[in-house]
Protein backbone atom coordinates (compact mmCIF):
# COMPACT_ATOMS: atom_id res chain seq x y z
CA UNK A 1 0.00 0.00 0.00
CA UNK A 2 1.06 3.67 -1.19
CA UNK A 3 1.38 6.12 1.52
CA UNK A 4 1.31 10.34 0.45
CA UNK A 5 3.99 12.01 2.19
CA UNK A 6 3.14 13.04 5.92
CA UNK A 7 0.52 10.63 6.09
CA UNK A 8 -0.19 8.57 8.88
CA UNK A 9 -1.07 5.00 9.24
CA UNK A 10 -3.65 4.15 12.32
CA UNK A 11 -4.00 0.16 13.27
CA UNK A 12 -6.90 -0.97 15.66
CA UNK A 13 -5.41 -3.31 18.31
CA UNK A 14 -6.14 -6.25 18.14
CA UNK A 15 -8.57 -7.17 20.63
CA UNK A 16 -9.40 -10.89 22.67
CA UNK A 17 -12.21 -12.86 21.72
CA UNK A 18 -12.46 -16.11 23.65
CA UNK A 19 -14.44 -18.86 24.39
CA UNK A 20 -13.89 -22.23 26.55
CA UNK A 21 -16.36 -24.91 27.93
CA UNK A 22 -16.16 -27.76 29.52
CA UNK A 23 -18.42 -30.60 30.39
CA UNK A 24 -18.10 -33.48 33.18
CA UNK A 25 -20.51 -36.28 33.57
CA UNK A 26 -20.45 -39.62 35.75
CA UNK A 27 -18.53 -42.38 34.08
CA UNK A 28 -17.99 -45.68 35.74
CA UNK A 29 -18.07 -44.81 38.96
CA UNK A 30 -15.58 -41.40 38.15
CA UNK A 31 -16.02 -37.56 37.20
CA UNK A 32 -14.98 -37.75 33.63
CA UNK A 33 -14.36 -35.24 30.79
CA UNK A 34 -17.37 -35.61 28.15
CA UNK A 35 -16.84 -32.24 25.68
CA UNK A 36 -14.12 -29.57 25.48
CA UNK A 37 -14.03 -26.82 23.66
CA UNK A 38 -11.05 -24.17 23.35
CA UNK A 39 -11.89 -20.87 20.83
CA UNK A 40 -9.39 -18.01 20.93
CA UNK A 41 -7.11 -17.22 23.85
CA UNK A 42 -9.15 -19.73 26.15
CA UNK A 43 -7.37 -22.85 26.88
CA UNK A 44 -8.45 -25.32 29.72
CA UNK A 45 -6.37 -27.71 30.98
CA UNK A 46 -7.02 -31.24 33.00
CA UNK A 47 -4.47 -32.17 36.03
CA UNK A 48 -3.96 -35.74 36.70
CA UNK A 49 -6.31 -36.17 40.13
CA UNK A 50 -6.84 -40.16 41.65
CA UNK A 51 -10.58 -39.39 42.73
CA UNK A 52 -13.16 -37.45 42.55
CA UNK A 53 -13.64 -33.96 41.48
CA UNK A 54 -12.13 -33.70 38.24
CA UNK A 55 -10.10 -30.42 38.10
CA UNK A 56 -10.21 -27.99 35.62
CA UNK A 57 -7.49 -24.70 35.09
CA UNK A 58 -8.96 -22.02 32.55
CA UNK A 59 -5.61 -19.97 31.26
CA UNK A 60 -6.05 -16.73 29.11
CA UNK A 61 -3.12 -16.61 26.72
CA UNK A 62 -3.65 -13.24 26.23
CA UNK A 63 -2.37 -12.36 29.39
CA UNK A 64 -4.53 -9.63 30.79
CA UNK A 65 -8.01 -7.71 29.69
CA UNK A 66 -8.12 -4.45 28.58
CA UNK A 67 -10.99 -2.61 26.65
CA UNK A 68 -12.97 -4.27 24.04
CA UNK A 69 -11.91 -8.02 25.19
CA UNK A 70 -14.32 -10.65 25.74
CA UNK A 71 -13.71 -14.14 27.37
CA UNK A 72 -16.84 -16.20 28.34
CA UNK A 73 -16.32 -19.65 30.04
CA UNK A 74 -19.25 -22.40 30.65
CA UNK A 75 -18.78 -25.24 32.86
CA UNK A 76 -21.81 -28.12 33.11
CA UNK A 77 -21.55 -31.02 35.50
CA UNK A 78 -24.30 -33.71 34.44
CA UNK A 79 -25.91 -35.44 36.63
CA UNK A 80 -23.93 -36.96 39.91
CA UNK A 81 -20.43 -35.49 38.33
CA UNK A 82 -18.22 -32.98 40.27
CA UNK A 83 -15.69 -30.66 38.83
CA UNK A 84 -13.60 -28.22 40.61
CA UNK A 85 -12.46 -25.03 38.40
CA UNK A 86 -9.70 -22.25 39.08
CA UNK A 87 -7.50 -20.51 37.05
CA UNK A 88 -3.63 -20.70 36.19
CA UNK A 89 -2.95 -17.33 37.58
CA UNK A 90 -4.53 -13.75 38.61
CA UNK A 91 -6.44 -12.36 35.93
CA UNK A 92 -4.96 -8.30 35.34
CA UNK A 93 -7.50 -5.99 34.38
CA UNK A 94 -5.12 -3.02 32.62
CA UNK A 95 -5.76 0.82 31.52
CA UNK A 96 -8.96 0.57 29.16
CA UNK A 97 -7.89 3.18 25.97
CA UNK A 98 -11.68 2.81 24.90
CA UNK A 99 -14.72 0.53 25.89
CA UNK A 100 -14.57 -2.17 28.71
CA UNK A 101 -13.11 -5.38 29.14
CA UNK A 102 -16.20 -8.41 29.63
CA UNK A 103 -16.50 -12.18 31.00
CA UNK A 104 -19.45 -14.08 30.73
CA UNK A 105 -19.43 -17.18 33.35
CA UNK A 106 -22.27 -19.51 32.87
CA UNK A 107 -22.20 -22.32 35.43
CA UNK A 108 -24.69 -25.23 35.43
CA UNK A 109 -24.93 -28.67 37.49
CA UNK A 110 -27.79 -31.17 37.49
CA UNK A 111 -28.91 -33.33 39.54
CA UNK A 112 -26.95 -34.32 42.57
CA UNK A 113 -24.03 -32.66 40.90
CA UNK A 114 -21.37 -30.14 42.29
CA UNK A 115 -19.54 -27.25 40.52
CA UNK A 116 -16.49 -25.72 42.76
CA UNK A 117 -16.19 -21.99 40.70
CA UNK A 118 -12.54 -20.69 42.72
CA UNK A 119 -10.51 -18.60 40.16
CA UNK A 120 -7.46 -16.57 41.52
CA UNK A 121 -8.02 -13.04 41.95
CA UNK A 122 -8.44 -10.21 39.71
CA UNK A 123 -6.07 -7.83 39.56
CA UNK A 124 -7.67 -4.06 38.93
CA UNK A 125 -5.15 -1.51 37.19
CA UNK A 126 -5.57 1.75 37.28
CA UNK A 127 -7.70 3.23 34.47
CA UNK A 128 -9.07 0.07 33.88
CA UNK A 129 -13.08 -0.86 32.77
CA UNK A 130 -14.59 -4.06 33.14
CA UNK A 131 -17.92 -6.22 33.62
CA UNK A 132 -18.10 -9.67 34.31
CA UNK A 133 -21.40 -11.45 34.31
CA UNK A 134 -21.91 -14.64 36.14
CA UNK A 135 -25.03 -16.98 35.92
CA UNK A 136 -25.43 -20.34 37.76
CA UNK A 137 -28.10 -22.92 36.75
CA UNK A 138 -28.23 -25.89 39.33
CA UNK A 139 -30.83 -28.49 39.65
CA UNK A 140 -32.64 -30.46 42.40
CA UNK A 141 -30.20 -31.49 44.82
CA UNK A 142 -27.02 -29.93 43.15
CA UNK A 143 -24.26 -27.94 44.76
CA UNK A 144 -22.07 -24.91 44.09
CA UNK A 145 -19.12 -23.67 45.62
CA UNK A 146 -18.67 -19.67 44.32
CA UNK A 147 -15.62 -17.57 44.95
CA UNK A 148 -14.71 -14.34 43.31
CA UNK A 149 -11.63 -12.16 44.81
CA UNK A 150 -10.93 -8.68 43.47
CA UNK A 151 -7.32 -6.69 44.69
CA UNK A 152 -7.30 -2.87 43.74
CA UNK A 153 -3.82 -2.53 42.85
CA UNK A 154 -0.56 -4.90 44.21
CA UNK A 155 0.71 -2.74 47.20
CA UNK A 156 4.24 -5.09 46.97
CA UNK A 157 4.85 -3.18 43.39
CA UNK A 158 3.69 -0.15 43.94
CA UNK A 159 0.64 0.05 42.06
CA UNK A 160 -2.20 2.25 42.84
CA UNK A 161 -5.92 2.33 41.89
CA UNK A 162 -7.18 6.00 41.51
CA UNK A 163 -9.56 5.63 38.78
CA UNK A 164 -11.43 2.61 37.13
CA UNK A 165 -14.74 1.23 36.10
CA UNK A 166 -15.54 -2.42 37.90
CA UNK A 167 -19.06 -4.30 37.56
CA UNK A 168 -19.73 -7.92 38.85
CA UNK A 169 -23.35 -9.28 38.11
CA UNK A 170 -24.54 -12.17 40.10
CA UNK A 171 -27.52 -14.62 39.62
CA UNK A 172 -27.91 -17.78 41.12
CA UNK A 173 -30.67 -20.40 40.18
CA UNK A 174 -32.37 -23.70 41.50
CA UNK A 175 -34.73 -25.20 40.14
CA UNK A 176 -35.19 -22.27 37.79
CA UNK A 177 -36.23 -20.41 41.41
CA UNK A 178 -33.86 -17.52 42.01
CA UNK A 179 -31.85 -18.03 45.11
CA UNK A 180 -29.23 -15.63 45.01
CA UNK A 181 -28.57 -12.10 43.17
CA UNK A 182 -25.72 -9.35 43.54
CA UNK A 183 -24.97 -6.60 41.53
CA UNK A 184 -21.62 -4.79 42.80
CA UNK A 185 -20.26 -1.69 41.11
CA UNK A 186 -17.36 0.76 42.00
CA UNK A 187 -15.85 3.85 40.15
CA UNK A 188 -15.02 6.19 38.48
CA UNK A 189 -13.57 7.85 41.75
CA UNK A 190 -12.51 4.11 42.96
CA UNK A 191 -10.02 4.90 45.54
CA UNK A 192 -12.30 7.19 47.38
CA UNK A 193 -15.21 4.54 47.31
CA UNK A 194 -12.93 2.38 48.88
CA UNK A 195 -12.10 4.64 51.73
CA UNK A 196 -15.52 5.01 52.71
CA UNK A 197 -15.88 3.49 55.89
CA UNK A 198 -19.24 1.53 54.77
CA UNK A 199 -17.27 -0.18 51.12
CA UNK A 200 -13.81 -1.33 53.15
CA UNK A 201 -12.39 1.48 55.31
CA UNK A 202 -9.63 1.10 52.91
CA UNK A 203 -8.94 -2.42 52.15
CA UNK A 204 -7.88 -3.06 48.63
CA UNK A 205 -8.18 -6.67 48.76
CA UNK A 206 -12.68 -8.22 48.88
CA UNK A 207 -13.68 -11.32 48.42
CA UNK A 208 -17.16 -12.81 48.27
CA UNK A 209 -17.88 -16.64 48.71
CA UNK A 210 -21.29 -18.76 47.83
CA UNK A 211 -21.84 -22.22 49.16
CA UNK A 212 -25.30 -23.58 47.64
CA UNK A 213 -25.95 -26.62 50.13
CA UNK A 214 -28.24 -28.88 51.91
CA UNK A 215 -25.80 -28.87 54.76
CA UNK A 216 -24.41 -24.96 54.71
CA UNK A 217 -25.78 -23.69 57.73
CA UNK A 218 -23.93 -26.34 59.76
CA UNK A 219 -20.43 -24.46 58.94
CA UNK A 220 -21.89 -21.17 59.67
CA UNK A 221 -19.50 -21.02 63.05
CA UNK A 222 -16.33 -22.36 61.68
CA UNK A 223 -16.79 -19.73 58.06
CA UNK A 224 -16.97 -17.30 60.84
CA UNK A 225 -13.66 -18.09 62.87
CA UNK A 226 -11.58 -17.46 60.02
CA UNK A 227 -13.88 -14.69 58.10
CA UNK A 228 -12.82 -12.64 61.48
CA UNK A 229 -13.66 -9.29 62.23
CA UNK A 230 -12.74 -7.65 58.21
CA UNK A 231 -15.76 -9.48 57.02
CA UNK A 232 -19.08 -11.49 57.72
CA UNK A 233 -20.46 -14.38 56.89
CA UNK A 234 -24.56 -15.43 56.93
CA UNK A 235 -26.47 -18.44 56.11
CA UNK A 236 -30.31 -19.17 55.30
CA UNK A 237 -32.52 -22.09 54.16
CA UNK A 238 -34.07 -21.37 50.63
CA UNK A 239 -35.56 -23.10 47.73
CA UNK A 240 -35.51 -26.36 49.99
CA UNK A 241 -31.75 -26.09 50.15
CA UNK A 242 -29.36 -24.04 52.97
CA UNK A 243 -27.28 -21.03 50.93
CA UNK A 244 -23.95 -19.28 53.08
CA UNK A 245 -22.36 -16.20 51.74
CA UNK A 246 -19.51 -14.96 53.29
CA UNK A 247 -17.50 -11.77 52.83
CA UNK A 248 -14.02 -10.62 53.28
CA UNK A 249 -11.32 -7.62 53.16
CA UNK A 250 -8.24 -7.38 53.72
CA UNK A 251 -5.21 -4.54 53.43
CA UNK A 252 -3.81 -6.49 50.41
CA UNK A 253 -4.06 -9.97 48.35
CA UNK A 254 -1.78 -11.48 50.98
CA UNK A 255 -3.59 -11.07 54.05
CA UNK A 256 -7.01 -11.64 51.90
CA UNK A 257 -5.15 -15.37 50.96
CA UNK A 258 -4.42 -16.37 54.21
CA UNK A 259 -8.04 -16.48 55.01
CA UNK A 260 -9.71 -17.50 51.75
CA UNK A 261 -6.92 -20.74 51.50
CA UNK A 262 -8.77 -22.11 54.62
CA UNK A 263 -12.28 -21.18 54.05
CA UNK A 264 -11.92 -23.19 50.57
CA UNK A 265 -10.12 -26.15 52.40
CA UNK A 266 -13.30 -25.85 54.61
CA UNK A 267 -15.85 -25.36 52.28
CA UNK A 268 -14.02 -27.71 49.47
CA UNK A 269 -14.69 -31.23 50.70
CA UNK A 270 -11.74 -33.49 49.76
CA UNK A 271 -10.63 -31.46 46.87
CA UNK A 272 -9.34 -29.02 48.99
CA UNK A 273 -7.48 -25.59 47.65
CA UNK A 274 -6.99 -26.03 44.00
CA UNK A 275 -3.06 -27.18 43.81
CA UNK A 276 -1.81 -24.03 41.69
CA UNK A 277 -2.62 -21.83 43.89
CA UNK A 278 0.26 -20.73 45.73
CA UNK A 279 1.12 -17.22 48.00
Amino acid sequence: MLMDPGETLELSAQRVDARGRLVVGRVAGRSRLVRLYQDGAAKIRMPTVSADPLEAVLINTAGGLTGGDRVTWQVEAQAGASVSVTTQACEKLYKARSGRAEVSVSLSAAECARIAWLPQETIVFDRSAFARRLDVDLADAAEALILEATVFGRLAMGEAVRQSLFRDRWRVRQNGRLIHAEDFAIGPDTAAMLGRRAVTGGGIAVATLLLVAPDAETRLDAVRQIVGDDGGASAWSVAGTGKLLARLVAGDSYLLRQRLAPLIGLLNGQAGLPKVWSF
